[in-house]
C-alpha cells in the first residue's frame, strides 16, 4: 500500500460505523472487496445480536435539566432519588447507595456494577468527554450486564463538565426518565482467507466498528489497514506454509461480540489455529509501538529478539489487551496484540477528535510494515515459534477481564 491508497480508505470509511448499522455493514463489504482487489477470498459473515432504541431519556438535579444519553438495556420508567458520588466502586464508598443514584467515575466493568446492585443503588450516572473540551458530546453507554440476566438499574450518561455540576451541587434529586425500543439486528464481520501448503493458521484481527461519537480513524480503521497492508505482502509470497485469516471484526466496541461470534461460528477450526496477530491502534503521529504478548515468556522472548534483529523498537510486555485478541486467548490461541499508545495529551478516542488529524499516514505504513513483515516471517516458518500455549499467569489476567469465574 502507499499514501495515496491510505488516504483514500480513511476518506472513505472514515466516518462513525456502529454496530448494526448500515455504515458498518458498508465497511465490511468495503474491506472484503479491497481483499478480493487483491486476488484474495473475502467474504462478509453476519451475526445477530440484541439493539436498543432510545425514545426518551431525561435527566434533573432539583429540577434542573442536564443533556444525557439512556444507557441501553437499562431500565425503562422514572426514578427519583438523591445521587451519591462514589469516586471509587468500594464497599466503603457504597455503604450510603442504598436507594441512591449513584454517580461514578469510568468505566463499569461487572464486578463494579454487582457491587452497586448489592449496595442498593436505584440508578447509575457515568461521564465522559474533557473538562478541557470545547465539546458537550455525550456516548451512549450499553448495560451489557442485562443480557447476562443481572437486574437493570436506570442509567443514563453525560459529558464531564456536567458531571462536575452535578458532584458541586452536593446531593441533589435525582429525576430519570427511560424509555426503549428493543429488538434485534445484523452485525458484521469480513473475513479473508489465504491458504497455505499446511492446514495451520494464523489469524488476524482488527475491528472495523466505531463508538457512536467517533469517526474512529485511529480506533481502528488503522489496524484494518495493517491487516490489508499484511494481506498484500503475504499475497506475494503466497501460498506460504501457514495459512492465514483475517477478520475484521464489528461490534468490538459493545464487548468484542465480533470476534466472540466468529469464535463460536468456527469452533471447530480452533485447534488448527496457532497464533492470532491483533492490531488496535497504530499510526498516531506521537506515541511507541507497543506488544501485548498474550502467550508464554518465550513468546515475548521471540518478538524481542527478532525486534533487536531488525532494528525496530517495540514496547514488548507479557499481559492481556482490551481488544479482540483476548477472545483467542481465551480459547488457547496465542496473541501478540499490537496497538501504539500515544500520550492522553496527544491523541484521544471514542470521541469526535478521533478523525484522522492526529494520525500520520506514513506511521500507518511504518507500523503497517512491521507488523507485516514480522507477519510474513512467522507464515514461513517450518514451525511456528510461538508456543501454542497460555501461562498460568495470562489465563488468570484473561479471566479477570472476561469476568470467567471460578468455582
Amino acid at each position: 500500500m502507499n499514501q495515496k491508497q491510505v488516504r483514500r480508505i480513511i476518506n472513505d470509511l472514515g466516518h462513525i460505523r456502529v454496530s448494526c448499522s448500515k455504515e458498518e455493514k458498508f465497511t465490511a463489504e468495503y474491506l472484503a472487496e479491497e481483499c478480493k482487489k487483491m486476488g484474495i477470498e473475502a467474504k462478509v459473515e453476519t451475526f445477530e445480536l440484541p439493539v436498543s432504541e432510545i425514545t426518551r431519556a431525561v435527566l434533573t438535579a432539583d429540577g434542573k435539566p442536564f443533556p444525557c444519553t439512556g444507557y441501553q438495556f437499562g431500565k425503562n420508567g422514572s426514578v427519583d432519588a438523591p445521587l451519591l458520588y462514589v469516586p471509587r466502586v468500594d464497599e466503603i464508598n457504597l455503604a450510603a447507595a442504598k436507594g441512591r443514584v449513584v454517580l461514578v467515575d469510568g468505566w463499569i466493568r461487572k464486578p463494579e456494577y454487582e457491587k452497586i446492585l448489592k449496595a442498593g443503588a436505584v440508578g447509575l450516572i457515568t461521564y465522559d468527554g474533557d473538562v478541557k473540551w470545547r465539546d458537550r458530546d455525550i456516548d451512549t453507554k450499553e448495560l451489557r450486564f442485562s443480557h447476562e440476566g443481572l437486574e437493570r438499574l436506570f442509567g443514563v450518561n453525560v459529558n464531564a463538565k456536567d458531571a462536575v455540576k452535578l458532584v458541586e451541587m452536593g446531593s441533589p434529586k435525582i429525576h430519570i426518565e427511560m424509555d426503549q425500543k428493543e429488538g434485534k439486528a445484523d452485525s458484521y464481520n469480513a473475513v479473508a482467507t489465504l491458504p497455505g501448503t499446511t492446514d495451520e493458521w494464523i489469524v488476524l484481527s482488527a475491528h472495523l466498528d466505531s463508538r457512536p461519537t467517533a469517526p474512529g480513524v485511529w480506533d481502528n480503521l488503522t489496524g484494518c489497514l495493517a491487516l490489508l497492508q499484511t494481506l498484500e505482502d503475504l499475497k506475494k509470497t503466497a501460498p506460504n506454509r501457514f495459512g492465514v485469516i483475517a477478520l475484521f471484526c464489528g461490534s468490538e466496541e459493545r464487548g468484542l461480540l465480533g470476534a466472540k461470534a466468529f469464535v463460536k461460528d468456527h469452533a471447530e477450526e480452533i485447534p488448527k489455529w496457532m497464533l492470532n496477530v491483533n492490531v488496535d491502534m497504530i499510526g498516531s503521529t506521537m506515541g511507541v509501538l507497543k506488544c501485548m504478548v498474550n502467550g508464554t515468556d518465550s513468546a515475548a522472548a521471540w518478538l524481542k529478539a527478532y525486534c533487536n534483529e531488525v532494528g525496530y523498537s517495540v514496547d514488548v510486555t507479557q499481559q492481556v489487551m482490551s481488544s479482540d485478541s483476548t477472545v483467542f486467548a481465551d480459547k488457547g490461541v496465542p496473541a501478540l496484540a499490537f496497538g501504539n499508545m500515544a500520550p492522553r495529551n496527544q491523541n484521544a478516542i471514542h470521541c469526535r477528535y478521533d478523525d484522522g488529524s492526529t494520525v500520520f499516514v506514513p506511521r500507518i505504513l511504518e507500523h503497517s510494515a512491521f507488523i507485516s513483515a514480522m507477519t510474513c516471517r512467522l507464515a514461513s516458518s517450518f514451525r511456528c515459534p510461538i508456543e501454542r500455549k497460555i501461562p498460568k499467569n495470562i489465563r488468570e489476567e484473561l479471566d479477570k477481564y472476561l469476568n470467567i469465574k471460578k468455582d
